[in-house]
């Protein structure tokens, strides 16, 4: 509905593409956009003839041609006899595998780096400084040599475990630690729910996840009735029994047991094995990125007006109380952005992992295959692919909960 007063309406004319403000910047990007598109399919199909004239053509065939080779780590079943796409797989968790781990591990360091670095303990401050600088302006290619080294010729090899005179011991009868690796119980279900093993640890991740909701919904009912109130109900008790209960229920149901590694011949067999290059690649990365996190945590910490600080201990709040409560809450608007680049940093960097002999994608799809089956597109078009896909998806996730704990302005 239109008034007198009300300005007439132009009607919309191809000039106003280039001399309307309101389209002109839009015409710019399609036509940008255009010329990008066209450039890719020139270079593409520039690529593809020239292959053709070399008598090569790009195909995936060749991932469901037998591998025939072994891989020493591995979250899946596989042997020799399995697929190049079987091994492609194996190194793909593998890569999430120390990946995840680093991600978490560094994050606690850290954390704890970043705030003892600002304590008013002289000494502390002073130590988590020499870390930082140390650990961050060494190559993490340095550190992943100096770990491994550190392991395979200071742990004690298998055959130190044998005999009454044995020079090393298992840990509590339970973890050996040797140069080849730690070895420790594996858990699993005498009377499963489900006859596969899998299902089975779907099922307690289920649980786990339910236990989890239901805590956070204790949380938000104590937060409310402390909004009334003043006063917040104790949710302790509360938590763990939401925890606890239906965890002990399900390891009873289920008949939880635990094969324990013991020495067989030349090495120990049964339990899990992690492996001297995981703990290597994984220790190394850790540590590397914890320097420049514990950098990140100083720098959103210090973001936080001082006078936030005061005004928490002029309410009678405990200096943890003020760091957990008042300061990380706003400082985290600080630190999770630059924190998503350290951890997209973590999973290219655990390309290094081939240097220790850990099969990740790298040394088993850009390395063996590679090498075996002669497809170097193929496999390097595969690994940007993946580290593409891997890196999105974290920026992703943490920047759906950078949303969700930054400050919500009116």
């Amino acid at each position: 509905m239109t008034t007198l007063t009300d300005p007439p309406r132009e009607s919309f004319r191809p000039s106003m593409l280039i001399n309307d403000t309101r389209y002109r910047s839009l015409t710019f990007q399609a036509i940008a956009a255009v010329a990008l598109a066209l450039a890719f399919v020139y270079l593409g199909n520039n690529l593809i003839q020239n292959l053709r004239a070399a008598g090569l053509n790009i195909s995936y065939d060749f991932l469901g041609d037998q591998a025939g080779y072994d891989i020493n780590q591995r979250l899946i079943e596989y042997d020799s006899q399995s697929t190049h796409a079987r091994a492609a797989l194996v190194g793909i968790l593998n890569t999430l595998l120390v990946a995840f781990l680093a991600c978490i591990t560094a994050t606690i360091f850290g954390v704890v780096a970043g705030v003892l670095r600002l304590s008013n303990n002289w000494i502390i401050s002073k130590l988590m400084a020499v870390y930082v600088e140390i650990f961050r302006n060494i190559p993490v290619l340095i550190w992943i040599i100096i770990i491994f080294t550190i392991m395979t010729a200071v742990m004690p090899g298998p055959r130190e475990f044998r005999g009454d005179d044995a020079t090393s011991s298992m840990f509590l009868d339970l973890v050996a630690f040797t140069n080849r690796g730690v070895y420790i119980p594996m858990p699993f279900f005498e009377n499963g729910v489900f006859g596969n093993a899998a299902l089975n640890w779907v099922l307690v991740l289920v649980v786990a996840m339910g236990s989890w909701y239901a805590t956070r919904k204790v949380n938000a009912r104590a937060a409310n009735v402390q909004a009334e109130t003043g006063v917040r109900p104790t949710t302790l008790w509360t938590n763990l029994a939401i925890w606890l209960v239906p965890f002990l229920a399900l390891m009873v149901i289920m008949g939880l047991a635990w094969e324990v590694p013991a020495l067989k011949g030349f090495n120990f067999k049964g339990g899990i094995k992690v492996g001297g290059s995981l703990i290597a690649l994984w220790f190394a990365l850790s540590i590397y990125t914890g320097a420049f996190i514990a950098e990140n945590v100083r720098a959103g910490i210090q973001a936080v007006s001082k006078g936030q600080t005061e005004a928490a201990a002029a309410l009678g709040l405990r200096p943890r109380r003020v760091m957990n409560l008042v300061v990380l809450p706003q400082a985290l608007r600080v630190i999770i952005p630059p924190l998503i680049s350290q951890y997209l940093n973590i999973t290219k960097n655990s390309s290094l992992a081939i240097l220790v002999g850990y099969a990740d994608v790298t040394a088993t799809l850009g390395g063996i295959t590679l090498n075996q089956t002669g497809r170097a597109i193929e496999c390097v078009l595969l690994l940007m692919l993946f580290y593409l896909t891997a890196s999105l998806l974290i920026s992703m996730a943490m920047n759906v909960y950078n949303a969700s704990v930054k400050l919500k302005e009116r």
